[in-house]
């Protein structure tokens, strides 16, 4: 049977844009996902809760020469493509300060430097750029004269018309034809950049992936032995979920395999997916691969893993909501672990799971709730379930409008339970908040205050 017109339409338009034949075989499986009926969809209904999660503590210690051994083929991969255009950045969401003046990626390359001193191992830093954080990326690590950093470009794809699936075209502005296929593209970007091929030529055998925006994401070893000992070749770290994981990826039980659930695969009407006593296990993006697993998927399929589709529906220009309506198709990574052979999860604390997605995260991290180590280790300072901040998006959003409302730094957050902020309220030099605070602009905090419940 024929493909449809505009299936034949979006691959010649990829191949033209340079496209890899993994990366033709990636899209066009998404395009066939796409003209199923319920494309990506996964209805509660259909789906049963895991019950049986091995814990990180359950996990034994690896003697030092396990762990050096081990530890010695791994590499560290962050993804590093993201602009933080939803907090008003321009650059890499990666370079902004998180933490005692050094950014997200400064904080990465002493974690990575640690680990490497303490085991005397290769454990080369591995970026899934994009263009346009590529440059300013690598300028910023060049300072790390012992780092072994390398890095490999994100694929992309076209966007696709909303009314007719055909690839959209947009003359104002070209570029904005094209997008990332979600961070599932991390498969087919290792291959097809040959970066999988000269990992295995160099001797790495597995790699720890993470978000470049999660400082908890650190190398551990008891994780990297167990994989190498059970010859796992999939894991994904998991945490219990809370009220602030509802709108995250959940894991469940769809027949005899583990799937992950997104907010896009809900079909409209089910409220199954916020109940996070049913879910309990939900994806951190931390992530445990097998390159020589993956090197053999790819031999049989050369877009393999298959991951669920997840529609994400936008317009062309995303500043312009007036502008030509499109589809993109996106996959997750973490979604592999519906569809590799033996993956498993593994249920790590929240000390390894806190990104900073929102500025209410960053002032958070940025406050003396947490505190850096030596060795890079962002840990939590507080007890008990720590602070949760809630920051007014009109005045706090987007970072310019943040710093300018917190120019002495943030307010003491060890001793808080909760922070909201409505309007517009500038913070003094050494504040601190207690309990459970409630604020209401305009307003100045002066310096040196104490806010109580």
């Amino acid at each position: 049977m024929d493909a449809p017109a505009y299936v034949l339409a979006t691959l010649t338009k990829a191949e033209k844009g340079g496209a890899h034949p993994a990366e033709l075989a990636a899209l066009r499986r998404r395009l066939e996902q796409l003209d199923s009926p319920h494309a990506g969809l996964l209805p509660g209904s259909d789906l049963e809760p895991l019950t049986d999660v091995a814990g990180l503590e359950e996990l034994p210690e690896p003697s030092p020469e396990v762990a050096r051994e081990v530890l010695d083929r791994l590499v560290v991969v962050k993804l590093n493509g993201g602009l933080g255009t939803s907090m008003g950045l321009t650059g890499p969401k990666s370079l902004l300060r998180v933490k005692g003046g050094l950014s997200f990626l400064d904080v990465i390359a002493q974690q990575v430097l640690a680990v490497r001193e303490r085991y005397g191992v290769r454990l080369p830093l591995l970026l899934m750029n994009s263009v346009i954080t590529r440059e300013p990326s690598l300028a910023v690590l060049e300072r790390y004269d012992d780092l072994d950093v390398q890095d490999f470009l994100q694929g992309r794809e076209p966007k696709l018309r909303a009314n007719d699936r055909f690839p959209v075209e947009w003359p104002a502005d070209p570029e904005l034809e094209w997008c990332p296929p979600g961070h599932g593209d991390l498969y087919t970007a290792l291959t097809a950049s040959g970066t999988l091929d000269r990992l295995l030529d160099a001797g790495m055998r597995w790699c720890f992936v993470s978000n470049s925006d999660n400082l908890g994401a650190i190398v551990d070893a008891r994780v990297a032995a167990w994989v190498a000992a059970e010859q796992i070749p999939f894991a994904m770290e998991v945490v219990r979920g809370t009220a602030a994981d509802r709108k995250g990826g959940h894991l469940a039980r769809y027949g005899d395999r583990i799937v992950l659930r997104e907010t896009a695969q809900v079909p409209e009407g089910d409220d199954s997916f916020s109940d996070v006593e049913r879910w309990r296990y939900y994806n951190t993006n931390n992530l445990w691969i097998d390159l020589e697993a993956l090197k053999r998927l790819q031999q049989e399929d050369p877009a393999a893993p298959e991951l669920p589709l997840i529609v994400n529906r936008k317009t062309v220009d995303p500043k312009d909501a007036s502008s030509t309506p499109v589809i993109q198709l996106e996959t997750a990574m973490g979604a592999a672990i519906g569809s590799i052979a033996g993956a498993r999860p593994v249920l790590v604390p929240r000390t390894r799971f806190a990104p900073v997605k929102t500025t209410n995260d960053l002032l958070v991290v940025r406050s003396d709730a947490y505190e850096m180590a030596d060795d890079g280790q962002v840990l939590p300072a507080y007890e008990g379930a720590g602070p949760v901040v809630t920051l007014d998006p009109e005045h706090y959003r987007l970072m310019p409008d943040f710093e300018q409302r917190f120019p002495a730094g943030p307010p003491s957050l060890r001793q808080a339970r909760r922070l909201q902020v409505d309007g517009d309220v500038t913070f003094g030099a050494d504040v601190t908040i207690e309990g459970d605070v409630h604020l209401t602009g305009p307003s100045q905090i002066p310096d040196g205050e104490t806010l109580t419940s």
